[in-house]
């Protein structure tokens, strides 16, 4: 195997491509980090979750021990990092439409449609859009997730980003982590939402029913900024804006305040007859804006909400002209 030595005063330097393990110096300024922060700083070529699992698989060794990713450091330790090339992805390649809305070489914007999975999973191991993407850019099968560096649930639609090389998917992941992307969605709430607030509650797995996400205290950090777009008086539509990015978020905070988003059935009421009747929740992602991995640039795109969305807006906005005149 062989192994080149990247030590040097401040930091370490990036391995040449195909460079089977690297090996480094911790610089003194690194004394009391945690060894994962510390990696993540030193080789920015590697995702912290990628370092995370060489850590936890022993593939990193401390003065040629294994240690936890917790591990505090005191500087000067020898630390050999032997890199695992993720595997090629085995889904298989389906020809399912993209509504495309930018593509180059290093990312590819999407308007995701209602009622497509994002990734495959039990029971839907086709027809997912890593599928399609596997179909669309063959190249991302040697991607992790075909380059997805975020999702939307299956009935939620609108705009996603997705990279198209290791370099871009790892300059979009730490933009998300770092909070520089901004996400806006449009969501029609039930109730009479009468002005804009931030929701900023803890989002973890529900206590009893494992299948959602919930205001729990032991949660992980989660904030949502709420404004009032248009009120109807049964229902009102909202922008949406995330800071984080839990899962589940915007629908669990809506709920938390007592207006669950139209339609949706795991937080919510969903109506099957009369004005509010949807068949999926709410929610469209609407505006995203990020910085282009390469260029430095930054991009701004928006989607209009759906047909059914839009038709769920006309029939409101009829009703409460038909109340506002009774």
């Amino acid at each position: 195997m062989s192994r080149t030595d990247y030590s040097r005063p401040g930091g370490a330097q990036s391995p040449p491509a195909g460079a089977a393990a690297t090996t480094l110096t911790i610089p003194r300024e690194h004394a009391g980090r945690r060894l994962d922060q510390a990696l993540a700083d030193l080789l920015p070529q590697h995702s912290r979750s990628r370092l995370k699992s060489w850590i936890e698989s022993g593939a990193v060794r401390v003065d040629g021990a294994a240690v936890a990713p917790r591990y505090k450091l005191r500087g000067g330790e020898r630390v050999d990092v032997t890199a695992v090339a993720p595997q090629s992805l085995t889904d298989a390649a389906e020809d399912i439409p993209l509504d495309i809305r930018f593509e180059d070489d290093a990312l590819i914007v999407l308007d995701k449609p209602a009622g497509l999975v994002v990734h495959p999973g039990s029971g839907n191991r086709t027809g997912t859009l890593l599928n399609a993407l596997l179909h669309h850019a063959p190249e991302l099968g040697d991607l992790p997730r075909a380059g997805i560096v975020h999702r939307l649930d299956k009935d939620t639609s609108g705009l996603m980003v997705v990279a198209r090389t290791q370099a871009a998917q790892r300059d979009l992941v730490r933009q998300i982590a770092s909070r520089s992307v901004t996400r806006e969605y449009l969501a029609v709430a039930h109730g009479d939402v009468t002005r804009a607030s931030t929701i900023d509650a803890p989002i973890g797995r529900h206590p009893v029913q494992r299948t959602t996400m919930a205001v729990v205290a032991h949660g992980k950090p989660a904030r949502t900024h709420v404004a009032v777009v248009e009120r109807f008086g049964m229902a009102t539509l909202l922008r949406c804006r995330l800071d984080t990015g839990r899962t589940h978020q915007i629908r669990v905070h809506l709920a938390a305040i007592g207006h669950p988003l139209v339609g949706d059935p795991a937080y919510g009421k969903r109506a099957r007859t009369g004005t509010l009747a949807f068949g999926r929740q709410a929610l469209h992602a609407a505006k995203l804006v990020l910085v282009h991995p390469l260029s430095g640039k930054a991009l701004g795109f928006e989607a209009d909400p759906p047909r059914d969305f839009q038709a769920l807006l006309e029939t409101l906005r009829s009703h409460a002209g038909r109340r506002a005149h009774a």
